[in-house]
């Protein structure tokens, strides 16, 4: 009983191992050469005789194959009681049946069959051509001793079907056994049974099954994936980035062994399902920005050049301008980003390029120079017949010398006339009432025409100025005091068109 365990135990674990050979549709070729041993009719001593032959083997199944051979041997018997010692050559043509553990390394089997045998030579009978059949029943053990090599140990019982080979006719059957060492050379059938374009060996090496043509049920055929596509046969997803092999080689086109195809920082799957980006692109949209910047850093729209529609494409914004793509207008300032960098070329990320108090937008409005802090200070004369006083320039006494404390109000008017080239405008001079009307008609008259002087001698054309004195006519303010007074005295700056 323990010797039947340690036996069923090997069994188990030759049947368990991974190195099974897949030998379906393989033909093994092998010589072998032994003993032979006569059982026959009262000999007391037979003797030990030389066997050999050759065979062919065809797997007709993984366990099951078929041998053909042919084989000479002699057998042999001495001592023998009322009848002499003989000697007897045979040659046979043999088929058995082989059923054994499919092992690469150590394959047991048992082997049963028949052969057809002729006596070519007979110590003791004169006519030797003697066909008959026998039955040969056995087992043996093949050795791995190289690639595809295997070493035979054999025995077989052959079970005769004529009486006489010994010379003597008894009741029971003539028998022999043998004893054979083999070399066995196996070629391999490398069958592909699943039609997935590789060979069973090849699937062995790969660890895949070779009765499925896609073993990890991607899409792909075995063969493809390890010989088109370079991909793991074993598994669905090689590049694990969530699309089966098969959907990224023919969907999607992209690369089954990289999750980031195009390399932009986004996975396939994510650019596919969730952004819309093309995965094969890193710049889906052509802006310059990889979609991933654009996704992960950024926040601008992948699939659009100009995120936030200002004319500038978002790499411009972001690397040539450093604008917010995100916004038309990043300064606030009325002008678009990309009117201010093209057309205007002021500072898109300061509201007033000229830093002179008004922002760029209500420059190019009005039609001043953004750039030009200069004419940032203006007049406002809203629309026809509109005031404004002059408030700042100082006359000498009963002269109309323009002092230079009046530089910066005069810098207005130049400033409001070189801003709107259309505008006309009347110069007004006002007194108060100390001295005679004619007097001060006479002196607001010189004053309103020295302004004029002033913004003629700047560039402004004459044409587009009326200088006219009102003397103390419509005084703002009471004569009776000197504040008052200092009111009146004033010119006034009036839109004429």
């Amino acid at each position: 009983m323990k010797k039947m365990a340690i036996v069923l135990a090997l069994a188990f674990v030759l049947m368990s191992s991974p190195a099974w050979a897949d030998r379906d549709g393989s033909v093994s070729f092998g010589l072998r050469g032994g003993v032979a041993y006569y059982q026959g009719d009262d000999f007391d001593s037979p003797s030990f005789k030389p066997a050999a032959g050759f065979f062919g083997e065809y797997y007709l199944l993984n366990p099951l194959s078929l041998e053909l051979g042919a084989g000479w041997l002699q057998l042999a018997g001495k001592d023998g009681l009322a009848v002499p010692d003989f000697e007897s050559e045979l040659v046979n043509v043999s088929m058995l049946a082989r059923l054994g553990l499919p092992s690469d390394y150590f394959r047991p089997y048992l082997a049963g069959g028949v052969a057809v045998i002729d006596r070519i030579h007979h110590s003791l009978m004169e006519s030797v051509d003697d066909l008959s059949l026998t039955f040969p029943v056995g087992g043996g053990v093949e050795f791995k001793v190289a690639d595809n090599t295997m070493l035979d140990v054999r025995g077989l019982y052959h079970f005769g079907q004529k009486d006489g080979m010994d010379y003597v006719w008894a009741d029971a059957k003539d028998k022999y056994l043998t004893g054979t060492l083999g070399l066995t050379w196996n070629k391999p059938a490398n069958l592909d049974k699943d039609g997935d374009g590789l060979l069973n060996s090849e699937e062995k090496q790969l660890g895949t099954d070779p009765k499925v043509a896609d073993t990890d049920g991607d899409g792909l055929s075995d063969g493809d994936e390890a010989k088109v596509y370079f991909t793991d046969p074993l598994k669905a997803d090689t590049d694990g980035d969530g699309i089966s092999d098969a959907d990224e080689v023919l969907k999607y086109k992209t690369n089954p062994l990289k999750a980031d195809s195009d390399g932009d920082g986004i996975n396939d799957k994510d650019e596919i399902e969730k952004y819309q980006t093309n995965p094969i692109e890193a710049d889906t949209d052509g802006d310059g920005l990889s979609d991933g910047e654009e996704i992960l850093t950024t926040k601008t729209d992948p699939l659009k050049k100009d995120s936030d529609g200002d004319g500038m494409s978002d790499y411009d914004e972001v690397k040539v301008a450093k604008t917010d793509a995100l916004k038309k207008d990043t300064d606030g300032d009325g002008l678009s980003d990309s009117d201010e960098v093209k057309i205007h070329k002021t500072n898109p990320l300061v509201a007033d390029s000229d830093g002179g108090s008004v922002n760029d937008g209500v420059e190019i409005k009005r039609g001043t120079n953004p750039l030009d802090s200069h004419d940032d200070v203006i007049l406002e004369v809203a629309e026809k017949g509109a005031k404004v006083v002059l408030d700042g320039i100082v006359f000498e006494t009963n002269k109309a010398m323009i002092t230079d404390q009046s530089a910066e109000v005069l810098e207005k008017a130049y400033q409001t006339l070189k801003a709107y080239p259309d505008l006309t405008v009347e110069i007004q001079g006002y007194t108060d009432s100390v001295g005679s009307r004619a007097y001060n008609i006479k002196l607001s008259q010189k004053r309103a025409d020295a302004v004029k002087a002033y913004l003629v001698s700047k560039g402004i054309a004459a044409s587009r100025i009326t200088a006219k004195g009102y003397g103390p006519d419509s005084p703002v303010a009471s004569n009776a005091t000197p504040e008052g007074r200092q009111q009146n005295r004033r010119i006034e700056f009036m839109r004429t068109n």
